[in-house]
């Protein structure tokens, strides 16, 4: 059995659905279980229709779930035009929608969106775009079983980034499945959606679909795990900014954990931890390439040391923390970072020294209460617009002058922080958010590019 995710814009429209169907279909011998998105920019409008019923916005709300309604109907007429069973798939779509516009009608009578009811509206994206997927499959000849993904995959009553309950997700899942498979070619599930131990809808928060593949796959003890998306897999930097950026054919569990949590847009931050639980291997594809390579995330004994990539976090926070109370006094660490933790802040790097902590965050997490509660007891300064780059690879410890020559690559930036990894597997960097596009092209040039380096004990693997 294998998991096979695909993402939003693996089933945007009429020929990347029809593409993917093409894909899902050489691997019925393996009993695919197929996982989706919402279809391309669709969570992005229901976000717009939570924040018209958070704001009373009746008419707004209403106007974007007519939108809604659309794209879904004509996309439904568009495959399967001809198939009987279009008219009962476009009733299930208005269905859908008109439920939506009743509770978001509730919601602006109300006056108050809270945190379960925002998951309820943004979860309508994968139920619409599995729906619809589901219809096609069916009429185009692959027998397949939808399932409500609320069925297997539990969380915490955290609505809008559900903790998973991973005894019970074990428990549920091949339960749910393997009942699916009966009578049927394929099944197919939601991405994202999850539901709580009291039945109450939940997400895993933005870009969740990853996670609940990798969430089935473990259950399953599935053979494999695809990721399919719309680059050639993991490349070593962000090619958005980077102009020649290559592709990575294999890397480490570990790596790519680093890649996701430092940046790198292709995985889900938390994809990885499922899979290493049952060591399953994942595969990052190409939806629009189908026979391209991809990236192949493997065990680390798999693997060969060296750099992989340079990753980057655009908006961060620099919070330095000054006391000389902290001297020889056991317990300041404690402190501070229960403070952190009682406000629910996430930190990434952290950097000491006998009198001074620094670390970095994501610039879009309110701290003022931690900043108030931090000066009671310590001169605390934030510094915002920065942004953090990370390289990243195998025992990059080992590469012998790595952390100057990547230093003298920054010559031209301020460089506020340097962090690095106890695995060894990353070395970071705080610089000026103006600077940061310069810095990770010149980190790539020197790393990737600088036939010098190559040629030397130091090669990039």
């Amino acid at each position: 059995m294998i998991v096979m995710k695909f993402g939003g814009t693996s089933v945007a429209n009429y020929e990347a659905i029809t593409r993917t169907i093409s894909i899902v279909r050489g691997k019925l011998g393996q009993k695919p279980v197929v996982v989706v998105s919402a279809l391309s920019k669709v969570t992005d409008l229901l976000y717009r229709i939570s924040d018209c019923a958070a704001a009373g916005d009746a008419a707004g709300a209403n106007a974007n779930i007519d939108a809604l309604k659309s794209r879904h109907l004509d996309l439904a007429n568009e495959l399967l035009a001809g198939a009987g069973t279009c008219a009962e798939a476009c009733a299930k779509i208005e269905e859908i929608c008109e439920s939506l516009r009743r509770f978001v009608g509730a919601v602006c009578a109300l006056g108050e969106l809270t945190d379960r009811s925002k998951a309820k509206i943004i979860s309508r994206g994968e139920w619409l775009s599995s729906t619809i997927i589901c219809y096609a499959m069916n009429a185009m000849g692959i027998a397949t079983h939808f399932i409500d993904a609320r069925r297997m995959i539990v969380t915490s009553d955290n609505y809008m980034k559900g903790e998973p309950d991973m005894a019970e997700i074990s428990r549920r899942v091949p339960e749910v499945v393997n009942e699916a498979f009966k009578d049927c070619d394929a099944v197919i599930t939601q991405g994202f959606i999850a539901s709580t131990a009291k039945g109450e809808t939940s997400v895993l928060g933005r870009g969740g679909s990853d996670y609940s593949a990798s969430l089935v796959g473990m259950a399953l003890d599935a053979g494999r795990i695809e990721i399919w998306t719309d680059v050639d897999g993991v490349r070593t930097a962000d090619p958005r900014i980077v102009p020649n950026t290559r592709n990575i054919s294999r890397i480490s569990f570990e790596e790519a954990a680093e890649m996701a949590h430092f940046g790198a847009k292709v995985l889900h931050p938390m994809t990885i931890e499922p899979a290493v639980m049952k060591n399953i291997p994942v595969y990052v594809l190409n939806s629009m390439n189908p026979d391209g390579e991809g990236t192949a995330i493997l065990r680390d004994d798999q693997i060969e040391d060296g750099v992989k990539s340079v990753s980057y976090k655009e908006n961060i926070l620099l919070l330095n923390i000054f006391s000389t109370r902290m001297i020889n006094v056991s317990g300041f660490l404690q402190k501070v970072f229960s403070i952190f933790s009682e406000h629910k802040v996430s930190v990434d790097l952290i950097s000491t020294s006998e009198a001074n902590i620094s670390l970095t965050m994501d610039g879009n997490q309110d701290i003022d209460d931690v900043v108030r509660e931090l000066s009671a007891f310590a001169e605390v300064d934030v510094d915002r617009d920065k942004s953090q780059i990370s390289v990243i690879g195998k025992n990059i410890v080992n590469l012998r002058g790595l952390l100057k020559q990547t230093m003298s690559s920054l010559k031209d930036c301020n460089v506020y922080m340097i962090s690095q990894g106890a695995s060894f597997v990353n070395i970071s960097f705080v610089v000026d958010r103006s600077s940061m596009k310069e810095a990770v092209r010149e980190v790539h040039k020197y790393l990737f590019e600088d036939k010098d380096y190559e040629s030397s004990d130091q090669r990039i693997r």
